[in-house]
Order: structure tokens, then sequence, then C-alpha cells
């Protein structure tokens, strides 16, 4: 039994435990960092903006240049209105991925253009731009850099059917190093939809995407150009007739799967399977004061850069092989691991080709299998107490948060883990953002119910993404832009 002064001190120690809000007693203090709470801007964007080729590099191993983001080209629109524009996008985009899985195990039926077939997979298109020369002379393209993708293609004159781009639509009658691929060349059966032109003896190509978006002519060879002169002969591209869909703006996409027709696959013998990027935030480039820039880097600089990176294994999915997966384990929210995220909801089955988790450089917003969003919300919005909380959410959005007349605000981390001992702590930008010019601001990810998990490029704004297709492995390097 307790001597009468140690009970009484012990009575004491237990009624003023009682007496403290449970989270301070037995809880450890939730970790924050500081969110600089700018709203969307109310002015419009009214002159379109260049985008500068001035500090790209390259040697004879590297490729490096600059990208901008769509919203870079975007004219009398508010930030309120490009956001609207880019969710509404988005939500195709990722409705076209994650039904891919179900479209895995279909036939293939090729031969002719009797039925639209995908190319690989389904999705829409990406978010940042490459300004790339094509042909010779070269016409200058602004291309969409898409990893959800392989073929290389862009708008070609004479245009049948044609979306409004940015700059000349290209003509191949004008380019010297403009080459048709005839029918029976083994590249033009790597085509998941190839058809034939008897007449001229050309391959034809299509590529139906999964949100109606299309593009479809003639397959050929074709050298691009790079910043400061650097020359790649003979890339396999789709020279594009009949277009239209939500490519809006740009000239084409480069494509960057894993695909054999992919970008980074024809290069592969001068420079390699590797490539990286940075991506910084959409706001970055209709910011006149901003120094950052969004740059891409092929070959032997790509992984050069990487110094102090966390990589995690590079997976890959047998039935859908132009995606780039990761093997996501799990989030830490204020500095403790969510609970209630299994395995069995990220984990990639490689029988039927469902599930698991891809990193997507043209999906904006990160997906989650629904029950792990939900426990990452919850966790997120049980840290942020402090946070007046915005009813009814916005768009996709179901968490927000009313910021106005606060300036800097203390936000719980969020932090995700990958297999490998990989970690990645993302910025406080990368997972709430502005949606309009009053201070509302959401938890800017989103659940769903079936097929793939996307890591978005919003939450991998700022990082060098690093992928070493040489060594099978992805790589993060933070404040790397």
């Amino acid at each position: 039994m307790l001597p009468s002064t140690a009970m009484a001190f012990h009575v004491f120690l237990i009624a003023a435990l009682l007496l403290l809000p449970l989270p301070a007693a037995f809880s450890k203090a939730v970790r924050t960092q500081s969110l600089l709470a700018n709203p969307l801007s109310p002015d419009p964007i009214t002159q379109e903006q260049q985008l500068s080729l001035a500090a790209p590099r390259t040697n004879a191993s590297t490729l490096h240049f600059r990208l901008a983001h769509r919203e870079h080209f975007a004219l009398n629109a508010t930030a309120s209105d490009l956001l609207a524009h880019l969710l509404a996008r988005d939500a195709a985009r990722a409705a076209a991925l994650l039904a891919a899985p179900n479209n895995a195990t279909r036939p293939r039926r090729r031969g002719g253009f009797a039925a639209p077939l995908l190319s690989g997979l389904p999705q829409g298109s990406g978010e940042y731009f490459a300004q790339v020369g094509v042909g010779t002379p070269a016409t200058t393209a602004l291309m969409v850099l898409d990893t959800g993708s392989d073929v290389v293609w862009l708008q070609c004159a004479p245009c049948r059917h044609c979306y409004a781009q940015s700059g000349r639509v290209f003509d191949p009658r004008r380019s010297r190093s403009y080459a048709a691929v005839d029918c029976v060349a083994p590249i033009c059966r790597r085509l998941d939809s190839a058809g034939c032109d008897r007449r001229r003896n050309s391959c034809l190509y299509q590529v139906a995407y999964g949100d109606g978006s299309v593009t479809a002519g003639d397959f050929a060879s074709e050298t691009l150009t790079f910043a400061r002169g650097a020359r790649v002969q003979r890339v396999a591209i789709g020279c594009g007739h009949d277009n239209e869909g939500l490519f809006i703006a740009a000239s084409g996409l480069l494509g960057l799967g894993r695909g054999r027709l992919s970008f980074p696959s024809q290069i592969a013998r001068s420079f390699g399977r590797s490539f990286s990027y940075c991506l910084v935030d959409r706001t970055s480039s209709v910011r006149p004061s901003s120094t950052r820039s969004s740059t891409v880097t092929f070959g032997a600089g790509a992984v050069a850069a990487a110094a102090g990176a966390s990589f995690t294994p590079m997976g890959r999915n047998p039935r859908m092989a132009t995606f780039y997966y990761v093997h996501l384990l799990g989030f830490s929210v204020g500095g403790a691991r969510v609970k209630g995220v299994s395995q069995s909801d990220l984990r990639l089955n490689p029988t039927t080709g469902r599930g698991g988790v891809i990193l997507d450089s043209g999906t904006s917003v990160t997906r989650l299998a629904r029950p792990v969003y939900e426990a990452v919300r919850d966790a997120f919005r049980a840290a942020a107490v402090g946070l007046r909380v915005s009813p009814g959410g916005f768009s996709l959005f179901d968490t927000c948060y009313n910021l106005s007349g606060r300036r800097v605000v203390k936000v719980p981390t969020v932090s995700m883990h990958l297999a490998g001992g990989a970690s990645v702590a993302l910025p406080p930008e990368n997972y709430l953002i502005p949606v309009d010019t009053s201070g509302t601001f959401c938890f800017a990810m989103a659940g769903t119910d079936g097929g793939v998990s996307i890591i978005g490029n919003i939450q991998q704004q700022g990082f060098r993404v690093v992928f070493d297709g040489d060594a099978q492995r992805v790589g993060f390097v933070p404040k790397s832009c």
C-alpha cells in the first residue's frame, strides 16, 4: 500500500491527466510544416507566354530541355477557369486509366481501322509540354510529355480534321528528313492498330484514347531537334491528318511509356533507357516573377542528377507494358503512420492485371483505392484540427479548408512510403491546393473504386523524378527544379 503522501500525489496526477485533452495527454505531437496560403488569382491571363530555350543543355550522352505546363499557353482565362478545365480533363484521363485493367485481357484485332483499338492502354492527354523541332528544316512543335502512352505523334498537313494548336501545323512535304514507313516494315507491326495504304505502300496508324480522343494518319520516321541543336534521327512518329479530343494547344504527344515505340525505347541505343523530369507547380508558368522552370533530361545526365535520390524498385504489369508501377506501402500524416492501409488494396495482381500503383505525368490528382484514400483523408482531418473546415467540398475534393485572411498556415506533414526503404515527404503545396480566389484550399487526392491507383503530377511537383530504366528503379530528389 502507498504511503499517504504518495497516494495523494498519485491521485493528483491522475486527476491532472484526466483534465487534459486526450490528444495532449496520450498522443505524440502532430508534425506540421508551413503552407504559404496564396489563393487563386482573379486576374485573367491575356497574353500567351513563350517557352524559352535559353537554359536547356545537351552533350553527346544527354538531352536536356525545358517544359511548360498547359496553362502556360492559356489565353483570356482566369486561374479558376484553368483549374475547372484541369479537373475536367483529369477526370476523363483518370477514368480511362482506371478502366484499363478491365480491357487488359481482351484480344487485340489487327489489320485496318474497322474498330478503333487502344494503343496499349486507354488514357487522356498529359499536362506538360516540351518544345521540340520536327523535320529538316525544323518546325517548332509543343509536345505533351506523357508517361502513360508510347506512340510519338503530331498533327500534320494536310489536315482533314485537326484541333486548334499553338503554332504552325507540321507539313511533311517541306521536310527533307521525312520518310514514310512501308507496310511490311517490322516497326509498322509494332503498332497496336496498323493499317496499310496499298496504293502508296505506306503504313497507317491510329491511336484511340479512353476519353474519346483519337489521332490517325501516316506512320513515318523523322528527325527531332532539341535545344542547342541536338538532333535525334529516324524517330518513328505518327503524322496525324485526323485528330480530335482533349489535346488543345499541343502539337502532338511525346510518349514516354515503356513500350517498344516510346521515345525512351527508340533512343535507348544512343542514350540508354533512363530519363528524368522535374515539374514545377502549375502556377509558376504564368507568374512573371517565377525563376523556376520544369525540365526533362534523357540519357546519362538523367541519373547523374539523382544524387541523394530516394529510390524504389520499378514494377511491371505483364498485361499492360506501358505503365511505370511502384510498390506503395503506406502513408504518414503528422509524423505518424496511417493505420488502416491494407497492402491488398495497393498490390498489383499480375494474373488479372488489376490493382497496383502507377506513376503518371499526365494525371494531375492522385487517385487511391477508396479504403486507402479514406484512411489517409481521415488521418489528415484528425491532424488538421487547427484549420477551419470549408463544408461541401469542391469538385472531386471532399476535404477543404477556409484559409482566407491567413498568410502562413501550419498544416500536418504528409509522406508516402515505398518499397526499398524510399520515403517521399511531400511539400505542403503538393497536397493542399487553392481552388478559388477567396482562400479555399482542398486536400488534393481522391478515392477510386476500381482499377489502378495513380500518383499524379501535383504530388510529383518540385521533385526530380528519375525513371532509371537501365537499373529498373524510380527515384525522387526533393527540391530539384
